[in-house]
């Protein structure tokens, strides 16, 4: 049998369009944390080769994705526990979730240091002033995409059996990425206060991530929210400093 036998049947039926639909969402949802940090990072880059480092670093998402479904008797084993402390079970999926918050953590702590700092020092938190190669950019990217990546296909398979849906589902949501990465990027570089907010989001997503790995779920609603609520504050930062410049310029 083909993997993807069952696609016919699978057409007709509205309990798999409504799956579909529901995995596509949860999908480009999961996909902001990763674009925001892809965003961020490629701008770091000469302006000329932000647009191949982005479409680089969504690429890698896309195969890593598709790799993980490819291997789900793998990744199902993830969620099973390795060892236990303090009567707490730690599972593969745990200690990537970890590792991975601790990473997020620490390099929007370096940029936000690197940020505020007008004097930069030679402390560990020091952010070198020479533009970072493209290499070392992909390869950050590389490290958030894999702990992205298990955390969308654990997310996938736990909401449907039909590996066609998961695949289709993964495909869209990269697709909504690629469209979205380039004028994500573009707004962000424009406006350097957004800069400040999409690091305190990836802050925050880091602890999100260690706190889940570590037990303690906490629901993306309430992280959303606030992304949400944040956004809407900057947005009305943003149109009061326009409308002053238009005001001086009119002066």
């Amino acid at each position: 049998m083909g993997l993807f036998d069952n696609v016919p049947a699978l057409l007709v039926d509205p309990a798999a369009w409504i799956a579909l639909a529901t995995l596509i969402l949860m999908e480009v949802v999961l996909g902001i944390d990763n674009l925001i940090f892809i965003s961020i990072m490629t701008n770091k880059l000469p302006e000329e080769r932000r647009a191949v480092a982005r479409r680089t670093g969504i690429g890698l998402a896309v195969v890593l994705r598709l790799a993980l479904l490819g291997s789900i008797a793998w990744i199902v084993q993830l969620t099973t526990p390795l060892f236990s402390v303090m009567e707490h079970p730690f599972s593969g999926r745990d200690l990537v979730l970890i590792a991975g918050g601790l990473f997020l953590v620490w390099k929007a702590t370096v940029e936000i240091h690197h940020k505020v700092d007008p004097q930069p020092s030679s402390d560990i938190l020091n952010v070198r002033s020479a533009t970072p190669t493209f290499a070392a950019v992909i390869v950050q990217v590389l490290i958030l995409d894999v702990v992205f990546s298990i955390d969308s296909v654990i997310t996938a398979v736990g909401m449907t059996d039909h590996i066609e849906i998961m695949v289709t589902a993964v495909v869209v949501a990269v697709i909504v990425m690629l469209i979205a990465a380039g004028p994500l990027a573009e707004f962000i570089d424009r406006n350097p206060t957004v800069v400040m907010l999409a690091l305190s989001f990836l802050l925050m997503i880091g602890m999100t991530l260690i706190a889940e790995g570590t037990g303690f779920h906490v629901p993306k609603g309430y992280i959303y929210a606030a992304m949400a609520f944040s956004i809407f504050v900057e947005v009305l930062n943003i149109w009061a400093r326009n409308t002053r410049r238009k005001r001086t310029a009119e002066a």
